[in-house]
């Protein structure tokens, strides 16, 4: 490593990638077509939901009274098929759920709390105003906001922006990823492996956690160690994406290009070199709006500094909110800390009742990718002397 090279602080590093990660366009889509996006403008309620008082359970409805009244059946409501004409203080009608409440009624009886006797209803119990009645705009007012922009759309907010009467919903564009792995070792999945080679891990895992992480994910490619092969490749990736991620050949070795190859097709370099393990010789650069990440070839370091450094330009992209996920927790055991490097430490959560305990996964090197596989998130352990000891509160980064 060059001796003028400085490495940029964790914490700067990613205030500078999100500085440069401006929100894409807004575009209204099909709300059947939204699960996963981000929400650009918030969603209002057209109407009232519910829409009319209606019953809570299967029951008769009724006037509010004391128990033993003989009430004539007058009829039923069913749901999609109200009652037609007011119902009498001495009725009673039979009603199912989610049927709107006749006009007069203001209670639902249980089934099972009435006797149903030659045509009339006899309440075993007295029977209190807005019993099993929910109430016209009880969840949601008309005109009120059901959804926040940056919001993630789930089934839920589904479901309550359908609920709402939404049919259309505008988010921000999905942003475009293409991804550029790099080395003369590596072999795609499925091939024979001849000397000194290694399957192409990173390229699947990355093109997951990208899309996962609501990009598009246009290009993957890869490319040997040949500096014209690694500038013709970074170029196409240029051309079709917001954002390019190029893995491995990112540091000093006489066979890494990434580097000048960026810097040849006009991208210019934010930062080099990161104080944080794993993940030392991580790059990042922007072309106009553009995004290039130069992430390192370890498997463990590249999905580690795509976590935290490249998610989160992902969703600042977006929109969405919250950018990171944190929760806080308690060191399981001690852990050594780094002189002048942050340490992200794979670690599973056990729920205890003081709180969540983390625990390090195993050995933490760069290149044990089961090191990932159980992990709940990364503890992030600052640098410093000595160590963290066991029962320390950290911060963990959730995966």
């Amino acid at each position: 490593m060059p001796v003028a090279q400085v490495l940029t602080p964790l914490a700067r590093a990613r205030a500078q990638v999100l500085a440069a990660s401006r929100p894409l366009a807004a575009e209204a889509i099909a709300l059947q077509d939204a699960l996963g996006r981000v929400l650009a403008e918030p969603v209002h309620a057209a109407a009232d939901v519910p829409g009319f008082d209606n019953s809570a359970m299967d029951g008769f409805a009724l006037r509010a009274g004391t128990a033993g009244r003989r009430l004539v059946l007058a009829g039923e409501a069913r749901a999609g098929a109200p009652a037609v004409g007011p119902l009498g203080a001495e009725e009673a009608m039979a009603i199912s759920t989610g049927a709107a409440l006749p006009q007069g009624a203001d209670a639902v009886l249980e089934l099972e709390r009435a006797e149903v006797r030659e045509g009339a209803v006899i309440p075993r119990l007295e029977v209190a105003p807005g019993r099993n009645v929910r109430r016209a705009g009880e969840d949601v007012r008309a005109g009120s906001r059901v959804l926040a922009g940056g919001r993630r759309l789930g089934p839920v907010e589904l479901g309550l922006a359908a609920g709402a009467g939404a049919a259309r919903v505008h988010c921000a564009r999905r942003p475009r990823l293409a991804l550029v792995a790099t080395g003369d070792e590596l072999v795609a999945p499925g091939q024979v492996l001849g000397p000194g080679q290694i399957y192409d891990s990173n390229r699947i895992a990355l093109a997951g956690l990208a899309a996962r992480g609501g990009a598009e994910v246009v290009l993957t490619r890869h490319v040997g160690d040949s500096p014209a092969a690694t500038v013709a490749a970074l170029d196409d990736a240029l051309g079709a994406a917001d954002v390019v991620l190029a893995s491995g050949g990112v540091s000093v070795g006489a066979h890494d290009h990434v580097r000048p190859a960026l810097e040849r097709i006009g991208v210019s370099e934010i930062f080099w070199g990161i104080a944080l393990r794993p993940g030392k010789p991580t790059w990042f650069g922007t072309r106009g709006r553009q995004l290039c990440f130069g992430l390192p070839g370890n498997p463990v370091s590249a999905l580690v500094t795509f976590l935290l450094l490249v998610r989160p330009a992902l969703a600042r992209l977006q929109g969405a909110w919250p950018l990171y996920r944190t929760v806080p927790a308690r060191l399981g055991t001690a852990v050594p800390r780094r002189r002048a490097r942050d340490e992200a430490i794979r670690v599973r959560l056990v729920h205890e009742r003081s709180g969540p305990r983390a625990v390090p996964t195993g050995a933490q090197g760069s290149h044990i990718l089961s090191s990932m596989l159980d992990a709940d998130g990364l503890a992030l352990i600052p640098a410093g002397e000595g160590e963290l000891p066991a029962g320390e509160p950290v911060t963990i980064e959730l995966i």
